[in-house]
């Protein structure tokens, strides 16, 4: 929670600081990319080292160096010698430290937690990463106006201390191989990552389907501030209400998953979750002008809802799937999910004018809501966990 919420922090605080500095949307999309785009491009390649080596170390050093490039960023604020390109670069670099941490992070739970108890703990993660999203921001902004940038960015610096003093005591073992290796070929390895899941063909088809969700809803979410400004002619503190209620009923959803047992399948509470979150959007793009409050009601239950859809899908896999493979399992997830959001960054404008904001959302919602009403009735997605 420290590393993530300090991360936050500094992401937040940079984002303002080039803001207040440029007041150009072109260089925000550019560093939100930079942010981005390396985890999603090696990913599959780092899925196969973090199955190689030992996760806690993974883990160790991968936060070491985000903290790292936290560092030396504010080494060059402090010299006053920062340019825009330099942010660019450290941006992309932590991206690439992030690849390792959170594949390891997901990857050791299985390691650790019983089988009975992996949802309720993706749900308290749920939890931690919604309070990050809704503190980061706040304490970023605070801390911005209050201190230099040197001394915000050294926040990452102490967060990375105190997860990877935390992490000395923490015994996470190496989990056994499923078969002897010979050679060892990160081709192969990436092969048989990808096959684990190809060849399942309800954990198939439960993935095109979350790839499917995930291309519709990724470059709406980006929308938000636009549907809040354009269609509902709002103010910039009604903006951040719709962000800060999201983040609210995030928090209420992974609560709800981390404390109550549930006692139906996890595919059912991914599905509902689609159709939720569906119809939020749908309902938010049909909306007047003047229904700004029922925009802000249908956003708090589409934050519920999507720790039901996260956690579950987490837990499955964690459950479905071999932990010898699970670094090469969630890598290949992240980065096929992340694409949607280089397309959502890069074509924010385009359907914002073309297609209107509005019906973004009406479109978006109603493919997610067939989605996951068509995912009821997938024989092969039901069975899964009695397979499992």
């Amino acid at each position: 929670m420290f590393s993530i919420l300090s991360s936050a922090i500094v992401q937040f605080a940079i984002v303002l600081w080039l803001s207040f500095e440029t007041k150009s949307a072109e260089v925000l999309s550019f560093a939100m990319i930079a942010a981005l785009l390396p985890q999603t491009l090696i990913g599959p390649f780092v899925g196969v080292f973090v199955d190689r080596w030992s996760r806690k170390r993974t883990m160790i050093l991968a936060d070491s160096f985000v903290a790292f490039c936290s560092a030396v960023l504010a080494l060059l604020f402090y010299l006053d010698c920062v340019e825009i390109w330099h942010i660019y670069a450290l941006l992309a670099f932590r991206s690439v430290g992030s690849a390792f941490h959170n594949p390891a992070m997901e990857a050791s739970v299985p390691l650790l937690a019983p089988e009975s108890e992996l949802l309720r703990v993706s749900g308290i993660n749920q939890v931690i990463y919604s309070i990050c999203n809704i503190a980061g921001p706040a304490l970023g902004a605070v801390f911005m106006t209050s201190f230099d940038m040197t001394y915000v960015l050294m926040f990452d610096v102490v967060g990375a201390i105190i997860a990877c003093g935390s992490l000395l005591f923490v015994f996470i073992p190496n989990p056994e191989k499923k078969s002897e290796e010979t050679e060892r070929d990160v081709l192969r390895e990436m092969r048989e990552g990808f096959n684990v899941v190809y060849e399942k063909i309800g954990l198939r088809r439960m993935m095109m389907i979350s790839i499917t969700v995930t291309f519709f809803l990724m470059p709406v979410a980006t929308l938000f501030p636009l549907m809040t400004l354009n269609h509902f002619n709002g103010n910039a503190f009604q903006m951040s209400l719709v962000e800060v209620i999201w983040g609210v009923g995030m928090l209420i959803g992974g609560a709800i998953l981390s404390i109550w047992k549930f006692k139906v399948r996890k595919t059912t509470l991914i599905n509902a979750s689609y159709v939720v979150l569906g119809l939020t959007f749908l309902f938010s793009g049909v909306l007047p002008e003047s229904g700004f409050v029922y925009f802000v009601i249908l956003t708090a239950l589409a934050g519920v809802s999507a720790p039901f859809f996260h956690g579950p899908f987490t837990s499955l896999l964690q459950i479905y799937i071999h932990p010898s493979y699970l670094g090469r399992v969630f890598s290949l997830l992240g980065s096929v999910s992340m694409l949607p959001l280089m397309v959502g960054l890069a074509a924010t404008g385009y359907i914002a004018d073309t297609i209107g904001v509005a019906n973004s959302f009406i479109i978006s919602g109603a493919v997610i809501t067939v989605a996951g009403i068509y995912s009821f009735f997938i024989k092969t997605i039901r069975s899964l966990e009695q397979e499992s």
